[in-house]
């Protein structure tokens, strides 16, 4: 039985996250869903996208060893088709089994969601190309008289941003379960408070003096050729990648899940980092969500918490939504940037490649230098600069800019600008 991963319609209710990737590259806890699905599946993997980013993801697929792997085709065997929103959890791999299992075509709904549908091999074939663009309710409602319904009131999805946050911790301590009690590749002196079968150390990793890990909170991973520079305080449970840097003094709060090729400083709690962005130096991030090749500056900042303690609401589609979470940080698209001394309000959203200065009291839209606290007014960066940027970062970590990359920019800069003429962003030269 071949799987595959689909979005549907309300994937930008999750942006920025979902800007440069569908909602199944993020990271819920140490994996993407795509990387639990390679790791199960019997056969063939198809994952069904937006189509401007087909030719990114082929190129990335590739580049990062991916095999087996089929964006937007036709499938012709027994299929079972899963909302890339979904956390897979001990839930929904209950679930899964039991799908497995069952002969005969079926439709899960959890509160009148679609999680996932098993098809027969003619079914599939016909659902197929209605999966190459994020699918509506109405193609469910179509094969409805096709499928048996099942509900399943215990799944969880991740419909909005803060959806990740709420379940990180959770499934960061449940994917680390695995690593428990493994022998560590590189011996360290490292000083653990609870449980050392609670801590993992891959290879090559350094860790200095007077480095400390917390692991009665929860488990602790720290990945190949990583870096713990001396005074770090590292608070299970936590994910840390590979040749990542932890600065001196370092933070690192439970539920933090860091990806490779990071820099870590300050403060960081319960929040995620995909690889290639730096937070080097002071201030806090906390109950946040940031995406790829994002720099945060010195003494960047961001409130989780209102004074008054109450809910954080986001406006998501022009309409408040509460979140029903008191402590909920900031939602940072890829290659965005930060400048020193930025503030970052509770629950702001920011776009990708967007430049931030002061205090950022409101959401970022995409592409834009915003500086409204410094008496600027909201202006649209130029693409080549942007581009031009992404090309010079990543050539430090000594990564290519590859056409297929450059291509999505200019679209997504494009797709963005009724946001920006929403928020009133002008055009031309910036000045403070």
């Amino acid at each position: 039985m071949y799987i595959a991963l689909f979005e549907d319609t309300d994937y930008d209710f999750l942006y920025p996250l979902t800007h440069m990737r569908p909602a199944y590259a993020l990271r819920i806890g140490v994996y993407s869903l795509i990387d639990r699905v390679t790791k199960l599946a019997e056969d063939k993997v198809f994952l069904y996208m937006r189509d401007y980013l087909i030719k990114y993801f082929e190129w990335r697929l590739n580049h990062e060893g991916y095999k087996n792997i089929y964006i937007n085709k036709e499938v012709d065997e027994e299929t079972l088709f899963i909302n890339g929103k979904i956390v897979f959890d001990e839930n929904f791999e209950k679930l899964l089994s039991s799908l497995k299992e069952r002969k005969g075509n079926y439709i899960v709904y959890k509160d009148n969601e679609v999680v996932a549908l098993k098809a027969s091999s003619d079914l599939a074939r016909e659902l197929s190309e209605y999966f190459t663009k994020p699918v509506s309710p109405e193609v469910f409602e179509a094969v409805k008289e096709k499928v048996e319904k099942i509900e399943a009131p215990d799944i969880k999805l991740v419909r909005f941003p803060w959806d990740v946050i709420k379940v990180n911790s959770e499934m960061i301590a449940r994917d680390l379960k695995a690593y428990y009690g493994k022998e560590w590749e590189t011996s360290a002196d490292v000083k653990i408070i609870g449980d050392p079968k609670n801590v993992y150390i891959g290879k090559d990793v350094e860790i200095e003096p007077y480095v400390v890990i917390e692991a009665r909170t929860g488990p602790v991973y720290i990945g190949d050729g990583t870096k713990v520079q001396a005074g770090a305080r590292i608070e299970g449970p936590t994910y840390i990648g590979k040749d990542t840097i932890i600065v001196g003094g370092a933070q690192v709060r439970e539920g933090s899940n860091i990806g490779d090729v990071c820099r870590v400083g300050g403060e960081f709690e319960e929040s995620v980092m995909h690889g290639f962005s730096n937070k080097y130096h002071a201030g806090f991030i906390g109950h946040a969500y940031v995406c790829e090749w994002v720099n945060i500056g010195a003494m960047t900042t961001n409130s989780d918490l209102k004074n008054t303690y109450g809910t954080v609401r986001l406006t998501i589609r022009g309409q408040k939504i509460d979140t029903g979470m008191k402590k909920v940080g900031c939602f940072i698209g890829d290659m965005a940037k930060t400048s020193i001394g930025a503030y970052i309000y509770t629950g702001k959203r920011i776009g990708i490649a967007s430049q931030i200065h002061g205090y950022i009291t409101s959401d970022v839209p995409s592409f834009t230098f915003y500086a409204k606290s410094l008496g600027g007014v909201l202006v649209e960066l130029y693409i080549d600069s942007v581009i031009e940027t992404q090309r010079r970062m990543k050539a430090r970590r000594k990564q290519p800019l590859p056409p297929e990359e450059a291509e999505l920019i200019r679209k997504l800069f494009e797709l963005t600008a009724p946001e920006r003429e929403k928020a009133g962003v002008k055009k031309g030269r910036i000045s403070l």
